[in-house]
């Protein structure tokens, strides 16, 4: 029988002092000027990894460690066979980001099995909160690195990115926190989507939407989908200062008209109700080469694209490379574009959606649907084949800063959510 929502909310809140001095613990292991470094495969991943290992084993639950050295941390339920309720998140961060970002689903999770654990519910099958590897592409400049690997569907080449402050390969990192590289290589899997009856990540809004709608939780939508050319280089011709218009082939001039483009691209998808998101992270010339009295010959940039709908995000890369055509010919420059990533559009289960969107209210909290501006490891487990949704939680001021600001009770009323709707899931018999 699944407990009351009142005894539900009652034994998530009871848990608020619990849940502030385990956020602050990690703050405090990882803490980096104003904000934290959780550092992709390195000692600050490490230190958080090491923390909430040591939480779940205190709690009495069963962790271990796979060959990507993602961390899996189980209720057991009385059909081990039986497939299992997963939910969690990462637990890096970008450098000299936010405290929330990631770590939040990840201790949602332990919430969520310390409530049931705490109202004598015994599930029918395993629960099993998951703190995924490597997931802030920023550090190697791979989408989903941790449960890619975990799926055993890592891209080719991926061990062999280069990280961007160290200069060390991927699969070099990974072996020192661990993992098994050869397994990793040879795509061995540690999840199957066939023994996963649904998975639920929890993660703050990264867009003040539910600020805005003075609401603390909303369900996700679904996970956009991207392609990525991280090291694009213009190619011009250095030239004196002074050199009159008709001769120059200047990379800046050329960038700047490209990313203006961009962004025409964007208003007419706006205004055809068609949401998408371009953002140039990077976008510099050679500081070996440029002076205030040269015309720059060289500018390189980054290129984030992502979308919603899988045509719609093709026909956006078409556009672009024409824009990079166009724009090469006008400025008499060349687009060397450089390797290319990608991650699919990932929707949300509508089952699973809609059983959160219910768990809400019956919890009496209220709720919006959401569509996810930023990539998370639930569409990994979308694109296997795994029922999987999101919930969100208030946060003003974004993420990837050390200005988060998810309220604790915000955090606990999600975690009420998943609580209620991991109990219903492993009280069904349906499998």
């Amino acid at each position: 029988m699944v407990p009351t929502p009142s005894d539900i909310l009652g034994v998530v809140m009871s848990q608020k002092s619990d849940v502030a001095a385990l956020f602050d613990k990690l703050r405090a292991g990882s803490r980096d000027g104003d904000g934290v470094t959780r550092d992709t495969y390195g000692p600050g991943e490490e230190f958080a990894h090491r923390l909430i290992a040591a939480h779940a084993e205190n709690m009495g639950l069963e962790t271990r460690r796979d060959h990507a050295a993602n961390l899996f941390m189980t209720l057991p339920g009385a059909d081990r066979n039986a497939p299992c309720l997963m939910t969690g998140s990462h637990l890096d961060s970008v450098a000299n980001g936010g405290n929330f970002d990631g770590a939040a689903g990840v201790i949602a999770g332990l919430v969520a099995i310390g409530s049931l654990q705490r109202l004598g519910l015994r599930p029918r099958c395993d629960v099993t909160a998951a703190a995924i590897r490597a997931e802030e592409s920023v550090w190697f400049e791979v989408s989903y690195i941790g449960s890619r690997s975990a799926f055993g569907v890592l891209p080719a080449g991926a061990l062999e990115a280069k990280r961007v402050d160290t200069g060390r390969t991927l699969a070099e990192h990974m072996a020192e926190c661990g993992a098994a590289i050869d397994d990793v290589r040879a795509g061995k899997a540690s999840l199957e989507a066939g023994s996963i009856k649904a998975w639920v990540e929890l993660h703050i809004e990264q867009a003040p939407q539910l600020v805005a709608a003075s609401l603390p939780v909303a369900v996700g939508t679904g996970v956009p989908g991207n392609f990525r050319y991280p090291q694009v280089k213009i190619v011009g011709e250095y030239a004196h200062v002074g050199l009159p218009r008709r001769f120059r082939r200047d990379a800046v001039l050329a960038a700047s008209e490209f990313a203006v483009g961009l962004d025409e691209i964007w208003k007419k998808s706006d205004a055809s109700a068609r949401p998408m998101a371009f953002t140039i992270g990077r976008f510099h010339t050679d500081p070996k080469e440029h002076a205030l009295t040269k015309v720059a010959g060289a500018l390189t940039l980054s290129l984030d694209v992502r979308a919603y709908d899988k045509v719609h995000l093709a026909e956006l890369e078409s556009a672009v490379l024409e824009l990079a055509r166009d724009v090469g010919q006008r400025r008499g420059v060349k687009f060397h574009l450089g390797a290319r990533t990608s991650a699919d559009v990932a929707p949300s289960h509508p089952d699973v959606f809609a059983k959160l969107i219910d768990s809400a209210k019956m919890l009496g909290i209220p709720a919006m649907p959401l569509a996810s501006p930023a990539s998370h490891d639930t569409a990994t487990f979308t694109v296997a084949g795994v029922p999987s949704a999101m919930l969100f939680v208030r946060n003003a001021n974004g993420s990837h800063n050390p200005r988060e600001a998810m309220e604790i009770d915000d955090f606990l009323q999600a975690a009420a959510v998943l609580t209620y709707w991991l109990a219903a899931e492993a009280t069904s018999t349906a499998t």
